[in-house]
């Protein structure tokens, strides 16, 4: 390796453009941890971290500190960040390791000196509370908890950051703070992409506290801040359980808190205060209550403010799910919003069906794509020639699969799906589309594609297998493709569902900038107009942006609505561009919310997640 006296700026590019979702912190490829963040889960020693490490460097906002050297010289070069990011983002980190190796090596033989920071009067005490390894003030560590792709929030370097091993830990850290007049905040994998996880005092990473406890007779799982969604799901699953969750990088204590804690999954298990039996919290001050004691603050309430969390959670006792053995997925395909509106409102009141949502042409193509330019063509195909601009994803039993199939004259089962995944390059190819051209019909052409007689045939043109699927990617990672895809879960949809590895890719593309809206699902005309708005606002500011889903809750009486911009996070002219938009998307909320029943938004409940969803849905 060519040693490098600075790093190149094309390196430093694709450093910066980290996603910051960290997906790179849990092992949902099978590829396993990068190896010395698996010993020391500083988010430095994680390929994130050392995207960040890379890009401060190169920047010169941060000298050569004895983390940093560590850090560098750890990295085994493995690669397993390489499929990770690429199964995510398409983004290739490996000349990024590579790069950092080389410049450590040139500044080594250069004899030039590492920094040493001196540790002051908090990070002794911090250490006396955690251990010498668990608390640090070195900026190579620092700098991994200092900013995230949220374009409206500036660079932050805490001044200290302390990972605590238990509950005990983590209140005395608390306690210190309060008494020391040190701002604090706690952070759980760093995805919130927010801006919220940055202070100028103390960062609690609650990484190291993962405890899970399953407790089948009450129907619970009891867990530590510090587990995701990913490791909860494949805890319960392994004894024949579900849980709601997020994202799988995100923690679920923090997800609960933070946003009450949506999915399609929603439809059946809820938002908010369903998902718990109980959680602990530490306040601010120190004090510890649990959200069930009679004198424990009010976190089951809801008021129309933004308002800050009601402290850290340090265990959350939360719903298990029962599991059948004979559910599937499908998608139900439409030509228009309006009907796949009615259609998933209809099944929600009608209790037909666990997770359902409505997926914009962007989501699902992304979702099954393993490139983004892929997606693209892909994405052309479903909304152009099989004329489905929407489809309604449905997980349930045999029972709801055979309900829906006497309601709609189309579905796509899932094998059906494996197939369109797994032959999905040749979708993409242009022989196969003579077979809808010479099919003439006054119905969507996707009944004639999809029907059973035509099966068969579709399946013969498109050759589905995971070497099929493979060849749309780099052809050093072909062979990585094959051996994932041969693997039943990666193609069944009750799984992706479950474990949502996939949704990540929706900022593939570039950063995703959600926002989150709850309406009433009857009214079609306030959705429409809802999304229209969003559309002329991002059209107005030269922004990328589509319909991200739609799910129905509490029986179809109410949904969640997600729309998405996409930006470019190191671009600063796009930055401004969201700043300007949100000052006209807020207003156009708020007006909305004022005058319509069952339209809120997630900015009110931001920090209110433990809210019963009935206190902000339907006052």
């Amino acid at each position: 390796m060519n040693p490098l006296d600075h790093i190149p700026e094309e390196i430093r590019l694709t450093a910066a453009r980290c996603r910051h979702y960290a997906m790179c912190k849990i092992d949902y490829l099978d590829t396993g941890l990068c190896p010395p963040a698996k010993k020391t889960p500083y988010v430095g020693y994680f390929p994130q971290g050392r995207m960040d490490l890379c890009d401060a460097l190169a920047k010169g906002l941060i000298p050569v500190t004895e983390a940093a050297v560590d850090i560098i010289s750890s990295c085994t070069l493995c690669g397993s960040c390489d499929r990770q990011c690429h199964f995510v983002t398409g983004m290739r980190p490996m000349p990024v390791m590579q790069a950092l190796k080389a410049f450590l090596s040139d500044f080594q033989k250069k004899g030039k000196k590492v920094a040493v920071i001196a540790e002051d009067k908090p990070l002794k005490t911090l250490k006396g509370i955690v251990g010498e390894k668990w608390a640090t003030n070195d900026p190579a560590h620092l700098i991994a908890y200092a900013n995230d792709p949220f374009p409206l929030a500036e660079r932050q370097m805490p001044g200290y950051v302390v990972l605590p091993g238990n509950a005990d830990e983590l209140v005395e850290i608390v306690r210190y703070a309060d008494r020391s007049h040190i701002p604090i905040v706690a952070r759980g994998n760093g995805g919130s992409v927010f801006g919220f996880v940055f202070t100028r005092g103390i960062v609690i990473d609650v990484n190291r506290m993962k405890k899970i406890q399953l407790d089948p007779d009450n129907w619970s799982a009891v867990i530590e801040p510090g587990v995701t969604s990913f490791e909860l799901q494949k805890a319960v699953t392994q004894q024949g359980y579900r849980v709601n969750t997020a994202e799988p990088a995100a923690t679920v204590c923090a997800n609960i808190v933070c946003t009450g804690l949506f999915s399609t999954w929603a439809n059946a298990y809820g938002v908010g205060a369903d998902h718990i039996v109980d959680m602990t919290f530490v306040d601010r001050h120190g004090t510890v209550f649990r959200i069930n004691d009679k004198n424990a603050p009010n976190v089951f309430g809801f008021e129309q403010a933004v308002l800050p969390s009601p402290g850290i959670c340090t265990e959350a006792r939360v719903r298990m799910h029962p599991v059948t053995d004979d559910e599937e997925g499908i998608l139900v395909p439409f030509t228009s919003l309006a009907d796949a509106l009615f259609f998933a409102r209809d099944i929600s009141r009608r209790r037909i069906g666990l997770a359902v949502g409505i997926l914009g042409g962007h989501y699902l193509s992304t979702f099954i794509s393993p490139t983004e330019s892929l997606a693209e063509k892909t994405r052309d195909i479903f909304s152009g020639i099989l004329e489905m601009t929407h489809v309604v994803s449905v997980i349930g039993d045999k029972y709801a699969r055979n309900s829906i199939k006497q309601m709609v004259p189309c579905v796509i089962e899932s094998n059906t799906l494996k197939m369109l995944m797994l032959g999905l390059p040749r979708l993409a190819g242009s022989g196969w589309t003579d077979i809808v051209t010479g099919l003439e019909s006054d119905r969507p052409a996707y009944e004639a594609v999809f029907s059973e007689e035509m099966l068969p045939l579709l399946e013969q043109v498109l050759a589905p297998s995971p070497e099929t699927l493979a060849a749309a990617v780099d052809e050093e990672l072909r062979k990585f493709y094959t051996k994932l895809y041969s693997r039943p879960h990666m193609t069944d949809m009750v799984w992706l569902a479950m474990f949502r590895i996939v949704s990540a890719r929706m900022s593939r593309h570039k950063h995703m900038f959600a926002f989150l809206i709850y309406v009433p699902l009857d009214r079609v005309d306030v959705i429409h107009d809802l999304i229209a708005s969003f559309a002329d606002i991002a059209e107005t500011h030269t922004i990328d942006h589509d319909l991200g889903f739609i799910t129905p809750i509490d029986f179809g009486k109410r949904g969640i609505l997600e729309y998405d911009y996409y930006i470019d996070h190191t671009d600063s002219r796009e930055s401004e561009k969201i700043q300007q938009a949100m000052k006209d998307i807020e207003p156009m909320i708020d007006k909305l919310s004022a005058a319509t029943k069952g339209v809120k938004f997630l900015k009110y409940i931001f920090s209110q997640g433990c809210a019963r969803k009935e206190n902000f849905l339907y006052t």
